[in-house]
Parts: C-alpha cells; structure tokens; sequence
C-alpha cells in the first residue's frame, strides 16, 4: 500500500510540473494559424533584443563565475584549513542572501552608490555593471559555497598543504595547482547554478536599468501572445540543461580519481 503512494505521489508530481509544460509548448507552437510551426521561436531569436540581451546575461553569468571563483574558492580554504571556528559564522553569512529579498540589496545599491555619493558607481555603465555583478554574486553566494565546501570536505586539505609547502609552493601556488583541480567538479556544479540564477534573474537588472534577459523576458511577455511561450521554453530549457550538466559533474566527482 505504501509502495501504491509514493508511485500516485510521484505520478502527480510528474503531472503538476510536466502538464503546464507541455501546453505552454503546444501554444508556442500555434503561431501559424491551423498548423504546428516554429515561427514563434524564429522570431524570438530573430530579434536583435533578445541577441542584445541574451549575450548580455551570458557575459554577465561568465563574470560572476570568475569572480565567485576567485572569492569562494581560496575564502573556503582559509576557513578550513586555518580558521574552522569560523565555518559556523561564514556559512550564517553565506546563507543570508536566502531570507534578504533582491529588492532590499539593490535598493541598498542604489542608495549607498549613487551619483551624490562617495562612490557614484551607477553613474557610469561600467559602475553600474560592477554592482550588478556583485549582485549576482551575492544571489549565487549560498550555492558556489557549499558547492565547494563539500569538494573541500572529500580532500585531506592540511596534508596537501604541507606536502606543497615542503616542495617550496607559496600560497598562490597551492590554490591554483593543487586545491583548484581537486575541488574543480564541485566549482562547477556551483558555476551551473550561478548561471541559471543569473539568466532568470528580473530585479536587479530591471532597477539597475540593464539589457538583461529576465527583464526582456517580461517586458516580450507584456506585449506579445506566442512569442513569450516560446522564450519560456527556451529558457526552461537552459535551466534544465544547468540541472543535468550538475548531475554529469555529480558523478564525474565521485567516479574521478583524487589528486595527491
């Protein structure tokens, strides 16, 4: 009897979530009066905003990586290696991003960072591109670092250390050549959810007045019928193509070899 729920209960979830999808891409597909075509979607892609702002996101998401990257990865280590006392205090902060709204950091942004302040970032664009990124950073903060926590949590970080130590390697040696490439499935599982974080994301990119991807999204969803199902479909699709390049990196890292 138990076994008969779980399968309803899978069955109906399947349905909850697969049911909308597939009537969302039916109706993308009706642009073409009394047949299925692909036209909504060729003028989706057609449009020079969607390129603008799709290429846009894609730099932007490639930006925070990097940044996360160089922040998260050595910020994890030091903690570990030296500092353990503070895991507690670092994972509070890193989990705030979940209870804080978009809304109250960006406002925050524009109030402490506008053009009569001490540092008037968003009165340039590339000032303006900087707190977006930051912002990103903070939204994917939760994720890239217990993405890499737990890649730290399966090497013996003090005895690499050491071993690197006593061949001569400085600190920058270390965590590039040796915690990097062992902890580098973790990062990009991390990398995976910052990116689709960062092509959905609507708040900032709207207040901050950028060509991004999620307030293109709604603004075409705003003013058109088919188009906006299609986009819908193809961002749907990028975000599942970040969920399934997770669990290829999920199992790379655990049938892949540990580096001594």
């Amino acid at each position: 009897m138990k076994r008969f729920w779980a399968w309803a209960a899978l069955i109906f979830g399947l349905l909850y979530f697969i049911l909308p999808l597939i009537g969302m891409t039916n109706f993308s597909l009706k642009m073409r009066r009394g047949e299925y075509s692909f036209d909504a979607y060729a003028k989706v892609l057609a449009d020079p905003r969607f390129q603008e702002t799709f290429s846009y996101s894609v730099t932007m998401a490639l930006t925070t990586i990097i940044f996360g990257v160089f922040l998260i990865v050595p910020t994890a280590y030091w903690v570990r290696l030296k500092m353990p006392g503070l895991r507690p205090y670092i994972e509070f902060i890193t989990l705030l991003p979940l209870v804080i709204p978009a809304i109250v950091v960006v406002f925050g942004y524009i109030r402490l960072y506008n053009t009569s302040s001490w540092l008037p970032l968003t009165g340039s664009s590339a000032g303006t591109n900087m707190l977006l990124m930051f912002g990103y950073a903070t939204l994917g903060l939760p994720y890239m670092y217990r993405a890499v926590d737990t890649g730290l949590r399966t090497i013996d970080v003090t005895t690499l250390t050491e071993a690197a130590q006593s061949l001569g390697a400085g600190w920058a040696t270390i965590i590039g050549r040796i915690i990097l490439p062992n902890v580098s499935v973790a990062v990009m599982s991390g990398a995976f959810v910052t990116f689709a974080i960062v092509m959905g994301e609507f708040t900032m990119a709207a207040l901050l007045n950028k060509p991004a991807f999620g307030p293109y999204m709604q603004l075409l969803g705003a003013n058109r019928a088919y188009e906006p199902a299609a986009l819908a479909v193809i961002a749907f699709g990028i975000t599942w193509a970040c969920l399934g390049l997770m669990q290829l990196v999920s199992r790379l890292q655990k049938t892949a070899p540990r580096q001594a």
